[in-house]
């Protein structure tokens, strides 16, 4: 990185930090820093009968306050924040009070690592906080971080553009107040529901996540190239089939957090890697499953939050159980007023133009039941709803109803207006299976590219036979913003898919230098904004001349300055240029 490419609080960071260095005082140290005390921890377990408890803590300094002799700085470890008192004589009890003066109040900034060890006491203000006897430089900062000041109750410099907060998460985390919450939070949930698949006697696997045929749900995947084989795979649309090749293995119940890919469209409920959790149990059914998966939620809830309430934007979630029960025809009947029971194909087209849902050729009965229920009905389930009994060209992985063969055994849980997990009795029938996938490879011939692939490993599976099962699969993602109250799931990933970081086009070197400026010249000149030669054409000459005299002043370039006369001339050749 070069010099103008910096700010000038960058620029005396490094100037800070080779100053250390001259010191003697290694500002990224390789020794174990011994840490036995936390901030949360200190202030918990502060006890008033006089004892001085003796700490060594670490963390960034995020604020200080410096009164000649003794300061105040605040101390941000991995679980909060504490109060460090400094006096000069304490951490320099020698002759010299280098450390203090100089490399306290001087070369440390706001950001930077530091050790202290010390006693904890309350000052007279009654705040805890830790008197410090050492300090150790651990890590020096070299770009400033955004601190939020706040005045008169308004808070300025605040970091809360989305656009930076999602590429910068590591700055996010550091000056955004909860934001770290929401991670320790999510972490949290898969705890709880590991602990309570466990407790039922589940096993947790890990499947394939390149796959030569992407099955297990209708979605169009990430292509990838294996070099070695010479072959083309794709990233995981889910690990449903997997699974179920497990439970033809002689598992009794197996279940997974897989990362999945699907290329498909990004808003604020979708991520193109996304986490699923997917779990199937022998000799269970969607009936069963319907009240494993919400005792399974309740119990999660709990744990998380000590209660099955949390407010998401204006509406309250309750994850209590039990959750209403409503059959999929029945909520198009109420919502939209038609009943599509028994329609064909053109029926169902007729229905879409006079509800206006938008279509078009390459939909079969299963997309276009899909769109109706998604556009007049899904939003209206605020409240843990299981919508059941799909028809059967909607869910080719399905077993068919026991009492209605054009539905299937399958719910959604639908939460908060989307769905939250989807869970089918599963297809055991190879031969149904099969005509189940040369159907949708029906589809994927008229146009539809979110059409399965026939598995023929899987079917070959099946017919060695698999034992009735429940599967189902919930939406990690989703679950975490709604046990968090957040709206967007971006939110919820710590790193979540963005467009590639714009950066300024600049005109190579020698494009300059062929113009008669000379290479010195050309940070300053793109530092000043004319980061393309065609940029000087019709410049004002006095200007770049005057910003290139006070570049090199500023910065400490110790360059001759050029003279008008030869800044004119570099205009003039660009002039020159087609």
């Amino acid at each position: 990185m070069q010099l103008l490419d910096l700010s000038e609080q960058e620029i005396i960071r490094r100037q800070s930090l080779n100053e250390l260095r001259q010191f003697g005082i290694d500002p990224y140290p390789a020794p174990l820093y011994e840490v036995n005390a936390y901030s949360t921890d200190i202030k918990d377990q502060f006890d008033d009968s006089g004892e001085k408890r003796q700490v060594s803590i670490a963390g960034r300094i995020m604020s200080r306050r410096i009164m000649g002799k003794a300061s105040f700085i605040e101390l941000m470890d991995s679980k909060g924040r504490i109060q460090v008192y400094i006096t000069r004589d304490d951490i320099c009890p020698e002759e010299n009070k280098d450390l203090y003066n100089i490399v306290f109040k001087k070369l440390l900034d706001i950001g930077d690592f530091i050790g202290i060890t010390g006693f904890v006491f309350r000052t007279q203000t009654g705040e805890i906080s830790v008197h410090a006897q050492s300090l150790t430089v651990l890590s020096k900062s070299l770009r400033p971080l955004p601190i939020v000041k706040v005045k008169d109750g308004v808070a300025y410099d605040k970091f809360n553009d989305p656009e930076l907060r999602y590429r910068q998460r590591y700055v996010d985390l550091l000056v955004n107040e909860g934001v770290k919450d929401i991670f320790v939070k999510r972490t949290k949930i898969f705890d709880a529901m590991r602990e309570f698949f466990n407790r039922h006697g589940y096993l947790e696997v890990d499947t394939p996540v390149l796959q030569s045929i992407p099955g297990g749900a209708a979605a169009r995947p990430f292509i990838t190239h294996h070099n070695a084989l010479d072959i083309d795979l794709y990233l995981r649309i889910a690990n449903e089939l997997y699974l179920k090749r497990l439970i033809v293995g002689g598992f009794e119940g197996v279940y997974e957090f897989s990362r999945d890919f699907r290329n498909e469209g990004m808003d604020r409920t979708h991520n193109p890697e996304f986490t699923v959790l997917e779990i199937y149990v022998s000799y269970k059914d969607y009936n069963w499953m319907m009240e494993f998966t919400e005792q399974m939620l309740e119990h999660t809830a709990l744990q998380v939050l000590g209660t099955t309430k949390v407010k998401v934007g204006e509406n309250e979630i309750d994850f209590k159980t039990p959750y209403k029960r409503i059959t999929m025809l029945d909520a198009i009947k109420e919502f939209t007023g038609f009943d599509i029971a028994g329609m064909n194909e053109d029926e169902l087209r007729d229905v879409c133009n006079k509800l206006g849902i938008e279509h078009d050729p390459t939909m079969g009965k299963g997309k276009l039941i899909d769109e109706i229920f998604g556009e007049k009905c899904e939003g209206h389930f605020i409240q843990p709803t299981f919508v059941m009994d799909y028809p059967i060209e909607m869910s080719p992985l399905t077993k068919r109803h026991r009492n209605n063969p054009q539905l299937t055994e399958r719910f959604e849980l639908i939460v908060n207006g989307k769905e939250l997990a989807n869970a089918y009795s599963e297809l055991n029938d190879p031969i149904d299976q099969r005509e189940r996938f040369e159907e949708q490879l029906r589809l994927s011939e008229k146009g539809d590219d979110e059409a399965m692939y026939i598995d023929q490993d899987f079917l070959r599976a099946l017919e060695y036979g698999m034992p009735p099962t429940a599967g189902m699969g919930i939406g990690m993602d989703r679950l975490t913003m709604l046990l968090t109250g957040q709206t967007t799931i971006q939110e919820v990933l710590l790193f979540p898919q963005m467009r590639p970081e714009k950066t300024v086009k600049k005109d190579n070197a020698h494009k300059y230098t062929e113009l008669g400026i000379p290479e010195v010249w050309i940070s300053p000149l793109q530092r000043a904004g004319y980061n393309e030669v065609a940029a000087l054409k019709g410049a004002n000459p006095n200007k770049i001349h005057q910003e290139l005299c006070e570049l090199n002043k500023k910065y400490k370039l110790e360059l001759n300055n050029p003279s008008l006369e030869e800044v004119k001339s570099w205009i003039e050749s660009a002039s020159t240029l087609a």
